[in-house]
């Protein structure tokens, strides 16, 4: 009851916002405008990361990991196609990372794009976890330490070819005194999903701050978590993007106090806080390393088109259903760090960040770091 009430008042929280930023479409509702906002601010969480004892995806890796043995032990070639024709089937979680895609998505649609491409967006791991299995999806854009565990539980049925997003945590309040995370002390903080990444990206800050008296407090997603805080039942959130975004346009008091990324940057000089990575099964990736190299390049120019042209980008998000309208699309985008990085640069800031995961419970990687075969670095 407390959550249904809790998500109530977050809708309701939310109507406002589209009014506020002062945009329109032709026959929406009120109603139906707090939904769609509510929902993809909520299903951009489902990019920071696995909590720990996450028990979908050790079925759906467990699954996997049947399916690709079974797949080696019958040599299964049916996927084998002319290499200008292979169809590269891409899916990606609806937020900051499949925001990184637009560009390409768009050129796609138009014919314009040098690969062969269907894409699919999805609101949970999971799903894309049951394409992987059934070798629907060739291609996925998944949490950072999900790519982990798959790996893991896999024995190296999936291998990492770049990270596509890197922090997207942000530290929101009213209190124009937070200026560090040392002035959290003696503060109380509102954070969705104990045990996930911004629990534990949370924790690790504030112990290398030497920071402590901290109140942190579990909700179980960000929408109760912004209610929380507009309520005035916490000090400070630690909410997503685009969830960050939403907070503050609606409520004028609400402003973003830290950026948990540059707080990473300042005590972690070997890592960075690494949201989203995009995975290739590999046994795709044996059979057409030029279908992988051609995506790696466009996905690429399609993240700096993301980061260069704010405007088109996000009117491309809005077609996409990603968010709903473009005032919050352009004030998100700047703010969801999308990126690009292949290569050794990847295996260096993606190893440092997942040993960090790592040494605060080995369970958010799956039980043991991954050995170097998980770092894609084909040319």
């Amino acid at each position: 009851m407390k959550k249904k009430i809790a998500m109530l008042l977050c809708a309701a929280l939310l109507t406002g916002v589209v009014a506020g930023c002062g945009a329109s479409t032709k026959g929406e509702s009120g109603a139906s405008t707090s939904s769609a906002v509510t929902s993809s601010a909520q299903e951009s969480g489902s990019e920071v990361g696995f909590s720990a004892g996450e028990s979908g995806s050790d079925v759906a890796a467990t699954a996997l990991e049947s399916t690709s043995s079974a797949s080696a032990a019958s040599g299964d070639g049916t996927q084998a196609e002319a290499k200008d024709d292979t169809v590269v089937h891409v899916a990606s979680l609806k937020g900051p990372t499949t925001m990184g895609l637009v560009s390409l998505m768009e050129k796609s649609a138009k014919k314009e794009a040098k690969g062969n491409y269907e894409f699919r967006m999805e609101t949970m791991p999971d799903a894309l976890m049951k394409g992987i299995v059934s070798k629907e999806i060739d291609i996925a854009l998944i949490p950072a330490n999900a790519a982990a565990v798959w790996y893991n539980k896999t024995k190296g049925a999936v291998q990492v070819i770049d990270i596509n997003t890197l922090g997207v945590l942000y530290v929101v309040s009213a209190d124009d005194q937070i200026k560090t995370l040392s002035d959290l002390k003696g503060k109380s903080v509102v954070l969705p999903n104990k045990g996930a990444t911004p629990d534990y990206a949370m924790q690790y800050l504030l112990k290398e701050n030497k920071v402590s008296d901290v109140s942190l407090n579990y909700v179980s997603e960000a929408a109760e978590a912004l209610t929380d805080l507009s309520a005035g039942k916490y000090d400070a959130a630690v909410l997503p993007q685009p969830f960050a975004t939403v907070a503050t346009i609606k409520n004028q008091k609400l402003k973003t106090v830290l950026n948990l990324q540059e707080e990473w940057d300042k005590v972690a000089k070997d890592s960075k806080l690494v949201t989203g990575v995009t995975v290739v099964r590999t046994e795709f990736a044996k059979e057409h390393p030029e279908a992988v190299k051609t995506f790696m390049e466009e996905h690429k120019a399609s993240a700096a088109f993301a980061n260069e042209n704010t405007d088109e980008a996000a009117a491309l998000v809005v077609k996409q259903g990603i968010i709903e309208k473009e005032p919050i699309a352009k004030q998100a985008l700047p703010k969801c760090n999308i990126t690009y990085i292949d290569g050794k640069e990847m295996e260096s800031l993606l190893s440092g960040y997942l040993k960090t995961l790592f040494d605060l419970n080995p369970k958010m990687v799956g039980g043991t770091m991954p050995d170097e075969s998980f770092y894609y670095l084909a040319k």
